[in-house]
């Protein structure tokens, strides 16, 4: 199975095309009556599976051995579930003037998911940066974020959300308990999802897919899109980009603050200045219900802009003298790689 690759004039993650098309068609053909709830049970089922499969690939061993590296993770913990939702908390300040308060839910809950994985690796590899640390760094964020997300939602967000202990108790069932069974049966199961990566990863879009339509319909049928104006969605995009570049800014230069080596400020400032769509998107539908379609708008909108503006830092911090330096002892790199960073003044 060939992958496709996004052409070079396309500034657009095909991905998020995709993720657009199937708004787009839950505008048009939004699910109603018996076909609403067939569409929500399988929503269901596919949270479910996505979280199995996230369980299932994930090694206990390799996040045992990134422990090793814990100044790195803490840092990127911090960074994911106290710098970011402080700054979310931050923009309530913004409400009514600039977001409307579904808007503002909506920015907030953006603030309290969990780290990248996939993104965070690739984007630390084209810069040239410690990857064994990336890698552990946002498996960890995705792990604490099964248990963190919900209960941060539970305090910030709290009964305006509609969030009770019931919301609590479906992502108990729904996510925390297929992930630790995809964990319990990776011993039997790991060789199979490893061989078949590819295919399995089509299944993760497409739960996620169906996730979007059931949550977009939902909102079609209940009318909660006239809330949103263009002037609304323009604040939106702008507070974004603010959270943004003082996520990429902070990471990069706190970084060296704590005397991390380059190398560790890379893993760092893209691990630690993302928001992951995949784990997001699940929890906003589980969490959010009917209103998950105006909860995960903020989301879809932080994605596609971070892919953009981390694609454009990672190729300029390849070509960094340093970078040159680096590339020229790969073997010592991977060697210290998930051991504690080197430091630079």
């Amino acid at each position: 199975m060939k992958r496709l690759h996004r052409p070079r004039w396309l500034p657009i993650d095909p991905y998020i095309l995709l993720l657009l098309g199937t708004v787009g068609l839950a505008a048009l053909l939004p699910a109603r009556g018996s076909a609403a709830d067939g569409a929500s049970w399988a929503s269901t089922a596919a949270v479910a599976l996505l979280f199995f499969l996230y369980g299932a690939r994930l090694s206990t061993r390799e996040a045992l051995d990134g422990l090793r590296h814990w100044r790195l993770h803490v840092t990127v913990l911090a960074c994911t579930f106290a710098v970011f939702p402080l700054l979310g908390l931050a923009a309530r300040g913004l409400v009514p003037v600039i977001l409307t308060h579904p808007l503002y839910q909506g920015l907030l809950f953006l603030t309290l998911v969990p780290s990248t994985v996939q993104s965070s690796i690739a984007f630390t590899s084209i810069a040239r940066g410690n990857v064994p640390a990336a890698i552990c760094a946002g498996s960890f964020s995705s792990l604490v974020g099964i248990v963190a997300t919900p209960l941060l939602a539970a305090s910030l967000l709290g009964s305006s959300s509609g969030f009770s202990a019931d919301s609590l108790l479906k992502i108990v069932l729904q996510l925390l308990v297929p992930f630790l069974a995809g964990q319990v049966l990776r011993r039997w199961i790991g060789g199979f999802v490893a061989r078949h990566k590819k295919v399995l990863s089509l299944v993760d879009r497409g739960s996620i897919l169906l996730v979007v339509y059931t949550a977009f319909s939902q909102g079609m049928v209940q009318g909660i899109w006239h809330q949103v104006s263009p002037a609304r969605l323009g604040g939106l995009f702008a507070v974004e980009a603010v959270i943004l570049a003082v996520m990429l800014a902070l990471t990069w230069y706190g970084g060296k603050a704590l005397r991390f080596g380059r190398a560790d400020r890379i893993a760092l400032q893209f691990a630690g200045s993302k928001k992951s769509l995949a784990a997001g998107l699940p929890m906003a539908s589980v969490l959010f219900g009917a209103q998950a379609a105006l909860a995960v708008l903020p989301l879809m909108l932080f994605h596609q802009m971070q892919l953009i503006v981390c694609a454009v830092i990672a190729k300029r911090r390849a070509r960094d003298p340093e970078a040159r330096v680096s590339a020229a002892g790969p073997a010592a790199a991977s060697r210290t790689a998930v051991g504690t960073g080197t430091r630079s003044g």
